[in-house]
């Protein structure tokens, strides 16, 4: 939902790595943004109405992103998404950071930094590593964003790193970055990042996304 400068790019983004994308709207003016080589769909109307939303395709959606200029609709419209149609890949673009925050909290994930809300939004969107927060000139070395098994939680930080084999040097937690310590535990909505080498990146992420080997 949105298409202003940063709905456009991610549209754009999205298809170009293949996906198939509807974007929603009021001004259908904006759609202009998209360009001619736009293929997707786009619809007229609110990302919280349920009709607008059915009809650009959210019962087959595999996420959504809610990138319009008011911090009101977003939040409206990834509620609805995730309450009424059980999608929970699910991010709101938030200008108020200490609203951000809060919404993190009640589980909505949340982009509150502007320059970076097109590129966020898609790491978030995309599959696990799809997108490096990072990479050095060659392209082997990459910090990225992996997604972790709900059975994650709850372990320390520094464990999960011993059962990876590779550093995790940060986590987010509720829209702001920390160094973990030796105590650092995992929790629900945590973000971790993980300095990765080319050839071990689908290993780490294999790991991570499945539950814990417990001895």
């Amino acid at each position: 939902m949105g298409c202003g400068r940063v709905g456009a790019s991610l549209a754009k983004s999205l298809e170009k790595r293949d996906h198939s994308v509807a974007v929603i709207d009021l001004d259908v003016n904006a759609f202009r943004r998209l360009g001619a080589e736009y293929k997707g769909i786009t619809v007229k109307g609110t990302g919280f109405d349920r009709d607008v939303l059915i009809k650009a395709g959210i019962r087959e959606a595999d996420g959504f992103a809610a990138v319009s200029s008011g911090d009101n609709s977003n939040i409206l419209a990834a509620r609805v998404v995730r309450e009424e149609f059980g999608l929970h890949n699910v991010i709101a673009r938030i200008y108020d950071q200490g609203r951000a925050e809060v919404y993190e909290r009640l589980g909505i994930r949340t982009v509150a930094t502007v320059r970076w809300a097109a590129n966020q939004v898609l790491r978030g969107l995309l599959p696990e590593g799809s997108e490096p927060v990072w990479a050095d000139p060659s392209g082997h070395a990459k910090l990225v964003q992996v997604k972790t098994h709900e059975d994650w939680i709850g372990t320390r930080i520094h464990t999960m790193q011993q059962a990876v084999g590779v550093p995790i040097p940060f986590v987010l937690r509720f829209g702001r970055g920390m160094v973990p310590t030796q105590a650092t535990m995992l929790q629900d909505g945590d973000l971790v990042f993980a300095a990765v080498e080319s050839d071990t990146l689908s290993d780490v992420e294999s790991m991570l996304a499945a539950p814990p080997k417990r001895h």
